[in-house]
């Protein structure tokens, strides 16, 4: 094979890398739908919901995760909603039954366990509230 063939090869495939990188980048910490997934009273520390809650996917060696937990206690505090954290350590199904592919991952759920809104990765302060304050404003009227 020629040099400049494999150069090709090799610039094509670092452009490639660089592209998924900054899209992934780009869809790190953004909110995304719940889908049908829903939270078993079960699996959350304290086994009930609220009306709703801040519920963080975490594990022991992640460097973001206490960001994120400092971030969704302040939420929950001012907004007086519980935030309850899963150490995905000992409870790797519940990565499998939640499709939990990075921590932390973020869920707010509402008291039937519904999985309202779900953020991979560090999320946006005013993201959540705007969240938590559309899934208030919506329980109210119901």
């Amino acid at each position: 094979m020629p040099v400049s063939t494999a150069l090709l090869i090799a610039g094509g495939i670092v452009l490639l890398a660089v592209v998924a990188g900054f899209v992934l980048r780009a869809q790190d910490g953004r909110r995304r739908s719940g889908g049908a997934v829903r939270v078993r009273p079960a699996d959350v520390p304290g086994g009930e919901l609220a009306t709703a809650a801040l519920v963080q996917f975490s594990t022991e060696l992640c460097a973001r995760c206490p960001q994120v937990r400092r971030l969704l206690g302040d939420i929950a505090t001012a907004r007086g909603i519980p935030h309850v954290e899963i150490d995905l350590t000992d409870r790797s199904d519940l990565a499998t039954r939640y499709h939990v592919l990075q921590t932390p991952t973020t869920f707010l759920v509402d008291a039937s366990g519904a999985v309202l809104s779900r953020w991979g990765g560090v999320p946006d302060r005013r993201s959540i509230e705007d969240a938590v304050a559309a899934a208030s404003t919506f329980q109210e009227q119901s």
